[in-house]
């Protein structure tokens, strides 16, 4: 028979017992924990591979946009003398600068943060339900814009192009020939502007439509789409121009009308992919949705800061305006130019890229989230170093090219070039821009960016005032290259201070591997050129 234990080995015995229980609780937590960081990084990895993938789709889809854009550039600039394209880019700046700030802007800041949310956490029906809300009040307010902005066209126009009310006067005479009223292009500027405004409506419903599909991983459609709007105005410019001219009716209304035709095209593409995701239900308008509410409350901050761009915008256009007829154009086509590295892989990539930051915000994954953003600029510097050396080292040969030809004389790919060499050399920041701006939206961080971009505008501000009388329309160009330099350092030193590290080694490796190949083959292309 045992003796019994004393009150002291008893209580060693069960405090033993407890170190072991709290020893194996903890390991069990540990290892649990280990787990789920194990999954978290696994299913990061997985997500990030998918990345490329997606941003393929993105970028083959607007690979064929940028394309028939060339093509559509070249017939404008063909076709249509440098006050007809003058007043057209003006023209069209107008309802597109208010598309970034209503539609595509929104769009990324909000809605699809927000949409990748209800996802994440209530599923498709959740996602369904706040996409019809999210699309009666975006209907809402484009149906409200549209109205005004087709009311106060020429007080838009004149705040845009001043400096063509001067040409009016005499200094921008119509050669002979010209349709009746040519003369006056602060006039049709204000014409194009009332024809084209509408397309606003239809662009925010397309960008709607585009953050639905993205927040369900399908690119394809919403990629490809944009490539209708270069068919609208093509197919405008060829089939209307000589019955407008006959008519009496400028023939850049033809432009106009074919822009109209390329938002309707984009819409009524989405709308099978749409119905097939379920996504095509009656818009509602409804304030009380307290998810509408967040997207709204990102919304606000946003476009304070996109209407720091608008700002940027009307002053370059203002600006430009005062420079002499021609002066427009070739600072649009060099930006045009640009437009395809930019849209065809960096676009591509912080679109493909944002549905899954969004996501990792959402679960809390700041590690996983860093992660995939610093894969997505290195892919971008990858891509934007190469294209700034081309387009800087083959810029003029690139324009004669494109557009030498019809209305688009030597003088014209000589000015275009030279406003190229510094757009085109900015590429690689407006790269990493692209790829910052998502990381802050997708973290709910909507005032940092707003900070930024009024710096920005005071940085150009200050580089055109500057520039714009020694250099002329290429002091405009210069004074966007120096503001977007000055955003991106920013937007940088923002984020790590938001997240801690940025991987930064590893996207300076990667990105000082790419110069050097960059400038050796920039080197051999120059001396062939």
């Amino acid at each position: 028979m045992t003796e019994p234990e004393s009150g002291e080995n008893a209580a060693a015995r069960d405090a033993r017992a407890a170190v072991s229980s709290a020893a194996g609780e903890k390991a069990a937590g540990a290892s649990a924990a280990g787990e789920k960081a194990a999954g978290a990084s696994a299913a990061g990895e997985k997500e990030r591979e998918k990345i490329v993938g997606r941003a393929g789709v993105v970028g083959a889809g607007t690979l064929l946009s940028r394309v028939l854009g060339f093509g559509r550039d070249a017939v404008i600039a063909a076709l249509f003398t440098r006050r007809e394209t003058d007043a057209f880019w003006v023209a069209l700046t107008i309802p597109n600068a208010l598309r970034q700030l209503l539609a595509e802007g929104a769009v990324s800041s909000a809605v699809v943060p927000v949409l990748s949310e209800r996802l994440t956490k209530g599923g498709d029906d959740a996602g369904r339900r706040f996409f019809a809300r999210a699309r009666g009040v975006s209907l809402a307010a484009l149906v409200v814009v549209t109205v005004l902005g087709v009311v106060f066209a020429r007080e838009l126009t004149w705040l845009f192009a001043s400096g063509y009310s001067d040409a009016a006067a005499g200094t921008d005479a119509a050669p002979a020939g010209d349709a009746p009223g040519a003369g006056d292009k602060l006039a049709l500027t204000a014409s194009l502007t009332r024809v084209m405004f509408p397309y606003i409506l239809f662009m925010g419903t397309a960008a709607l439509g585009m953050a639905a599909l993205n927040a369900k991983r399908r690119f394809a459609v919403a990629a490809f789409a944009p490539a209708l709007f270069s068919v609208g105005i093509v197919g405008a410019a060829f089939a209307l121009r000589g019955p407008l001219a006959e008519r009496g009716v400028d023939p850049s209304m033809a432009l106009a009308i074919g822009v109209l035709a390329g938002g309707v095209l984009q819409v009524t593409a989405q709308v099978p992919a749409l119905r097939k995701i379920g996504y095509v239900s009656r818009p509602v308008f409804d304030l009380r949705d307290p998810h509408v509410r967040e997207m709204l409350r990102r919304i606000v901050p946003m476009t304070f800061g996109l209407g720091v761009y608008y700002v940027d915008l009307v002053l370059s256009r203002r600006f430009l305006s005062e420079l002499g007829e021609g002066a427009q154009s070739w600072f649009s086509w060099a930006s045009r130019l640009c437009d395809l590295p930019q849209g065809i892989f960096v676009m591509a990539l912080s679109s493909a890229t944002l549905p899954s930051l969004a996501t990792f915000a959402a679960k809390g994954e700041t590690d996983e989230l860093v992660a995939t953003w610093a894969h997505g600029m290195r892919l971008a510097m990858f891509v934007a170093i190469p294209c700034s050396v081309a387009l800087v080292v083959l810029g003029e040969p690139l324009v004669v090219l494109l557009f030498e030809r019809g209305h688009f004389d030597a003088e014209s790919s000589r000015q275009t070039a030279r406003a190229l060499a510094w757009q085109g050399g900015a590429i690689f920041t407006v790269a990493a821009t692209r790829q910052l701006v998502p990381a802050f939206h997708a973290l709910g961080d909507t005032r940092t960016p707003v900070v930024v971009s009024a710096i920005d505008l005071v940085a150009f501000v200050l580089l055109a005032l500057a520039l714009r009388g020694p250099l002329g329309h290429v002091g405009i160009s210069v004074a966007v290259a120096g503001s977007s330099a000055v955003q991106m350092l920013l937007l940088l030193y923002g984020l790590r201070r938001r997240v801690g590290s940025l991987r930064g080694g590893e996207i300076a490796s990667s990105a000082a591997r790419v110069v050097a190949a960059s400038a050796i083959a920039g080197a051999a292309s120059g001396a062939l050129a």
